[in-house]
């Protein structure tokens, strides 16, 4: 183990009000893995007054959202690109490049003296900062940024496997390293935000890996959500989930209880994706069949447009219903959604 003062240098630069660079400005090489391209953001199959519902939103502002439920409109995605760098460091879920940091884990901890062992070859990281922080930014994307990763070196993340990803990271044949420290010869990063052609076919890729042969197709499935998660209650849930279950032959599933095996059967067949607004959807949303859509019930607080980023790059369909109410506990209401699973 070799002890290094980055962790006490990066501390001090803020200190004194100096926000040190990313490391990808500390890149020795960088080169473009997918090009740039557009995708169509489609409109929303929503009743009329479900937009003048929505009174907060999240990781967007409210204007952002409407603007991608609203969509009638073609959205430009910039490339994914590879970096590579010498002699970085790995300290506390922190990575160093010269001067440079990023943070891979939130609240990660403050040292002024870490500890680090040579790391030999060349490793890939692939996770992330928001897949580290909710399950279905590492289900979407995360696991689509690794297959870049294993074409460039090691694959490594600093995420302890928890929940379903153990079973995932099998069923996707992800060969992954675990480290929390270390100091890199060579060490690749990637920027795979981006919702372009080339993450498009990742993400076809991993659904054909996740569901195998075309599994037979059903009405839809309801994926409850409950208290798991920040708390955004849905008051009439359950109701919700047995009423479609009844009129619609839908089956309802609670993915924080069920094998990946069951979520697997659930979703891989569905015409419909159904819940509250959430990781847990994430699930269903990436295994569903192409031509299959998701429908969202949204919280009038904490409306978000991101699993719409994902059913738009694949050409899926969206719908939503805005609740009422708080965003603690808020209500839907059933007949909107009849109406709205109509619209489609």
């Amino acid at each position: 183990m070799r002890p290094s003062l980055r962790p006490a240098i990066n501390g001090l630069s803020r200190v004194l009000g100096r926000k040190p660079d990313d490391v990808l400005a500390r890149a020795v090489e960088r080169w473009e893995i997918a090009p740039a391209s557009t995708v169509h953001v489609r409109p929303a199959a929503m009743l009329p007054g479900q937009i003048e519902r929505i009174r907060g939103s999240e990781f967007s502002t409210v204007s952002e959202v409407v603007r991608d439920f609203r969509g009638g409109f073609d959205s430009s995605h910039t490339p994914t690109m590879g970096y590579a760098f010498r002699k970085a460091l790995l300290i506390d879920g922190v990575l160093y490049a010269g001067s440079a940091a990023r943070h891979l884990r939130p609240h990660a901890g403050r040292r002024p003296l870490g500890l680090t062992r040579r790391e030999g070859g060349r490793v890939a990281f692939y996770e992330s900062w928001v897949g580290n922080r909710w399950f279905g930014n590492w289900l979407s994307d995360d696991c689509l940024t690794y297959r870049l990763a294993e074409r460039e070196g090691m694959p490594v993340t600093t995420l302890a496997a928890s929940g379903h990803q153990a079973v995932y990271e099998r069923r996707l044949e992800m060969a992954t390293r675990r480290l929390s420290t270390g100091m890199f010869d060579e060490l690749v990063l990637f920027d795979d935000r981006s919702h372009n052609a080339g993450k498009r076919d990742r993400a076809t890729d991993m659904r054909r890996q996740l569901v195998g042969p075309e599994p037979r197709r059903h009405s839809g499935v309801f994926l409850l959500r409950g208290t798991t998660g920040e708390r955004r209650v849905l008051g009439n849930e359950r109701q919700i989930a047995e009423h479609l279950a009844v009129r619609r032959g839908f089956k309802i599933l609670d993915p924080s209880r069920a094998t990946v095996e069951e979520i697997i059967d659930a979703c891989s067949g569905a015409a419909v994706v159904a819940g509250v607004e959430g990781s847990h959807l994430v699930h269903g949303l990436v295994m569903m069949p192409p031509d299959a859509r998701a429908f969202v019930i949204q919280p009038p607080l904490r409306a978000v447009a991101a699993l719409k980023l994902l059913t738009d790059r694949q050409g899926q369909g969206y719908s939503l219903v805005v609740g009422t109410g708080g965003d603690d506990v808020f209500n839907a209401d059933i007949d909107e959604i009849e109406r709205t699973l109509d619209l489609a």
